[in-house]
């Protein structure tokens, strides 16, 4: 069994959320601790990862996350406009053609046709592919996709996945 010094559990990482579940900060179990005991945050539990922090007069369970109570006025979590970045990334920087590294994104239904710059329309390619494909359909070019094309999903499970 591992032992740790009291300095190293409270330099741990948490992911503080707001009340959307919406990533605000990451900071440490010492930070964690003083906003759940000030109530200004709730430790939540998402998997088995919890272990309790003691003091003379309290113990408080602490878990990766914690969600802030109250944070003022929010916005609901929109996936936002898709940008080469952020399809790279949703799609784990993965050719969705042949698997291979991506490096370019490509539209599905082609932009010389129509085809926008939508979340469901774009998706991650290789440079060999994205060439391959040219000014065609996937089915035109007899080039299946590996999995449909979709906004991304809330950030909170990515952040799961993390932890």
């Amino acid at each position: 069994m591992r032992h740790f010094t009291v300095q190293q559990i409270l330099d741990q990482k948490v992911e503080v959320l707001n009340r959307h579940w919406l990533p605000v900060k990451t900071t440490t179990v010492r930070e964690a601790v003083c906003l759940i005991v000030a109530g200004k945050a709730d430790a939540v539990a998402v998997d088995e990862r919890t272990f309790p922090v003691r003091s003379v007069r309290l113990t408080v369970e602490v878990t990766p996350f914690v969600v802030l109570r109250d944070a003022g006025p929010q916005k609901h979590w929109k996936p936002g406009q898709p940008s080469r970045r952020r399809i790279l990334d949703r799609d784990g920087h993965t050719c969705q053609y042949c698997g291979v590294r991506a490096t370019t994104i490509d539209h599905v239904f082609p932009a010389s046709r129509g085809g926008g710059n939508t979340w469901t329309n774009l998706v991650a390619a290789c440079e060999r592919c994205n060439t391959l494909k040219g000014d065609r359909t996937p089915e035109e070019a007899d080039m299946p996709l590996r999995c449909t094309p979709k906004p991304p999903a809330h950030p909170i499970y990515k952040l799961a996945q993390q932890h």
